[in-house]
């Protein structure tokens, strides 16, 4: 899961030249950047209100954003919201967001989430400094934002009076779950949302999650890695240095916290749409005879450090614990939101399980003590009852899911009225194969579909999308010309 940023200031040149009367489209170009890579890493600010719901707190922090407004029709185009999650923003990805773009003639803006990267309101995230990071602090700094934007747009095109454009909001994994949110709270300020791989309902033990790994690895796959868990398990004992060193992870000094990290690293391959970088090798060693762990920890040095950036460093506790502000401060920042709104606690299932036995609800407790002390506690079922879970009840709003991704179990899964929602079926369809095709990670330019296993599973579900966007957009134009 992960993404973040801060930003404000830059539509003053592009619209000076334009006024109220325009009638033709016009489009903004300043070009795509990092070999197409993002649509744009030009930071902006806006000034964001610390504790929205303090009528005596008037603190204000620095939040980073980013536009793209090449394809925007000036003056009435839509505005399409990317909401960055729980990471840095670095600027606008140039996946299928910018193909949508260019179909709907949209600008696109980009906020990152308070806390992270460079929008952080303190100098030191201590935990008392946390207080203020929640998913409700966050959907309104997201209302805000629209308000700030879309004012400042009004100005810009000489428009008098509350001219709207018509938003549409998008985000993916807990972006996509703060999507939905949005669209359940403040229904009046979006004209919908795509939740892709949107992990809706918070959950406090998620033995899910390890069966579906067990599903998507299929049965070959699975034993392997079972029998490497057990492998793994036994070597801590006998030789708990050694090996550490072949994983190279001997900063993990905490045997539950290197079995979390052994477990994530196998989960990465099917989430993010990379099934045969594991399977393929561990069946062969388990058919040759083979040496199971070493061709798990050549996987993970080789693919999971090598490829996906990974690093065993994400799993120590004096990482964890350090309060200073950095690029990696997201590891502390996400386990404080799991530790306090929504857990997604990865215990292994009471049976055939793949993950360690010791991966389980104590572990979990026991690290956010560690690291936030003694009070912090997941209230699951108070965000639950707050948004409603995979029972959110909300219109315009559609869910995606890639049916290997083991997230897909914190999400709606199934359609109800004015909630669409569909499982994108195919070998390597992980978190957010909607908008970013296959592998989901590293990044493939506008989510190009070529490598799925079912290029047409993908292009289908985006017809779907495309559909109900077509629909809620032309059906918010008309609420927004009847207003004016």
């Amino acid at each position: 899961m992960a993404t973040t940023a801060i930003g404000f200031l830059m539509l003053l040149s592009y619209f000076l030249s334009l006024s109220h009367g325009l009638v033709q489209p016009r489009r903004i170009s300043h070009g795509l950047s990092e070999s197409g890579k993002y649509l744009t890493r030009d930071e902006l600010w806006f000034n964001q209100t610390l504790d929205h719901f303090s009528p005596y707190d008037h603190r204000r922090f620095r939040q980073r954003y980013y536009e793209y407004l090449d394809h925007l029709r000036v003056p009435d185009g839509p505005i399409f919201l990317m909401i960055c999650g729980e990471g840095p923003c670095y600027g606008i990805p140039n996946d299928y967001i910018s193909v949508l773009a260019k179909k709907f003639d949209a600008g696109v803006v980009s906020l990152e989430h308070r806390y992270y990267g460079k929008s952080s309101p303190f100098n030191s995230l201590a935990t008392e400094n946390l207080k203020y990071l929640s998913s409700k602090q966050a959907l309104s700094d997201l209302a805000a934002f629209r308000g700030y934007y879309q004012e400042y747009l009004n100005v810009k095109l000489n428009r008098t009076g509350k001219v709207d454009n018509p938003w549409f909001f998008f985000g993916a994994s807990y972006s996509g779950a703060l999507s939905a949110w949005f669209r359940l709270k403040f229904p009046h300020l979006t004209c919908g949302s795509l939740a892709s791989s949107a992990v809706v309902r918070a959950v406090y033990e998620f033995p899910e999650f390890d069966k579906q790994i067990g599903e998507s690895a299929g049965p070959e796959c699975k034993a392997a890695l079972q029998e490497t868990n057990k492998l793994v398990e036994l070597a801590l004992k006998v030789n708990n240095k050694a090996l550490k060193a072949l994983f190279n992870s001997t900063e993990l000094d905490v045997d539950g916290d290197f079995l979390y990290f052994v477990a994530d690293a196998q989960v990465m391959a099917f989430q993010y749409g990379n099934p045969d970088k594991l399977c393929v090798p561990m069946v062969d060693a388990k058919k040759s005879g083979g040496d199971l762990v070493e061709a798990y920890a050549k996987y993970v040095r080789e693919y999971c450090f090598g490829v996906f950036g990974l690093s065993a460093k994400t799993y120590s506790r004096k990482h964890l614990l350090d309060t200073a502000i950095t690029p990696e401060s997201a590891d502390r920042l996400w386990w404080f939101q799991v530790c306090t709104e929504v857990a997604y606690f990865q215990v292994a299932p009471a049976n055939d399980s793949i993950r360690s036995h010791q991966v389980n609800t104590e572990y979990h407790l026991d690290l956010c003590k560690t690291l936030f002390g003694k009070g912090v506690y997941p209230e699951v079922d108070a965000t639950n009852l707050y948004y409603g879970g995979d029972r959110i009840a909300a219109t315009k709003i559609v869910f995606t899911n890639g049916s290997q991704d083991p997230w897909r179990h914190a999400s709606k899964q199934t359609s109800s009225p004015d909630l669409p929602s569909y499982i994108i079926t195919c070998h390597n369809c992980g978190h957010g194969s909607d908008l970013r095709g296959c592998p989901q990670s590293p990044l493939i330019i506008e989510g190009d579909s070529k490598n799925c296993s079912s290029p047409d599973a993908v292009n289908k579900v985006r017809q779907h999308i495309i559909e109900h966007m077509d629909l809620w957009l032309s059906e918010c134009r008309g609420v927004l010309r009847s207003s004016i």
